[in-house]
């Protein structure tokens, strides 16, 4: 077994370091964050109909949109075991009554057409600097939400040991009834350690950049798929 492979399995098995799992999807996120945290939310319009709205669920439910925004990427699969142990929430229609009830298991393997793997709860992503083969500055989380329907589609990352930050990422596809598709960035967070607190308004500059890159990294042009 690898140093890498060693790793990704501790990491599999560490709790995230914030309490408010989810929290990334209440209503009032903005006005009413976790204690402590610092909310944000950008949104904004990626293109126009079906072609678009399939290229953007692909690149972001296979880490597409971090390697748009110019970031490196490694991906630890959840095992088939932790899978299994994973928490469904309730789904809620729009009037807040329950429609499906909480369950507990593994969520389907899906594939886009060219065999890259969509993401599933447990799975573990790292980001950071991609400098030749090795990943600087990583920064771990892992996938604690994911929701699919026809129209809307989200995944929210919280973070793991290691992250500069404590928080949750949540990143929200929707495609409108006049075919346009959107997308939602939401988090709240703050330093993870001491010395982060005295860069806090560096570092809140800079989620406000990467939410911007992640949206121009969905608006990109559709490749070709004539080959």
């Amino acid at each position: 077994m690898t140093a890498d492979t060693t790793r990704d399995r501790a990491r599999q098995l560490q709790p995230v370091t914030y309490a408010a799992v989810g929290a990334t999807q209440a209503p009032d996120l903005l006005r009413y964050p976790p204690t402590g945290y610092r909310p944000l939310e950008l949104r904004g319009r990626i293109g126009h109909g079906d072609e678009r709205w399939q290229y953007a669920v692909d690149q972001l439910l296979t880490g597409g949109v971090y390697r748009g925004a110019g970031m490196g990427l490694r991906i630890t699969p959840v095992t088939a075991g932790d899978a299994e142990l994973t928490y469904h929430h309730v789904e809620y229609d729009s009037v807040g009554e329950p429609v499906e009830p909480a369950q507990v298991g593994a969520a389907d393997e899906v594939y886009t057409a060219g065999g890259a793997r969509h993401l599933r709860p447990g799975d573990i992503v790292v980001v950071g600097l991609e400098v030749g083969r090795a990943l600087w500055l990583p920064l771990p989380g892992r996938v604690v939400l994911l929701d699919e329907a026809a129209q809307r589609v989200m995944y929210a990352v919280g973070t793991l040991p290691g992250h500069p930050f404590s928080g949750e990422e949540a990143f929200t596809l929707e495609q409108t009834a006049d075919g346009s598709v959107w997308l939602t960035v939401r988090s709240f967070a703050r330093p993870a350690t001491w010395w982060g607190w005295p860069l806090l308004p560096g570092l809140l500059l800079a989620r406000i950049l990467i939410a911007r890159r992640f949206l121009r990294a969905l608006m990109g042009a559709i490749p070709s798929q004539q080959g």
